[in-house]
């Protein structure tokens, strides 16, 4: 991570109202996705710590309480991919799509990149 460009994974906050909606929606009763969630942020913590001080500025992690349907990775500055939560339907049954950024400024790629920077915010 040294000279890897910035890396903010932003997840449910797994005490939230939005996870738990969703565990509903997928049919869990077992706390799954919220101990999951949990795990994927505890993992990601434990990483930054072993970093080097200067290469732990280029790991955050942000949590939010809200109803979101895209899971939204964005690459670099022009490449974005995104996944719809579907109604009962894990990841793996979602179609996976890519958006890249055109010279205009418009398009799939800034609507993703509005999403996540709200949600980070």
């Amino acid at each position: 991570m040294r000279a890897a460009p910035p890396c903010r994974p932003c997840s449910w906050t797994p005490e939230g109202d939005a996870i738990q909606a969703r565990e509903r929606e997928e049919g869990y009763t077992d706390n799954h996705l919220t101990t999951l969630t949990r795990l994927n942020i505890e993992v990601l913590t434990r990483l930054r710590r072993r970093l080097s001080p200067e290469a732990q500025d280029g790991l955050s992690v942000a949590v939010y309480d809200e109803t979101i349907r895209f899971n939204i990775t964005l690459i670099n500055d022009k490449l974005c991919v995104m996944q719809p939560y579907l109604p009962n339907a894990r990841g793996v049954d979602s179609p996976t799509f890519l958006a890249e950024r055109n010279s205009t400024g418009t398009g799939l790629y800034g609507t993703f990149e509005e999403i996540f920077n709200s949600l980070w915010e």
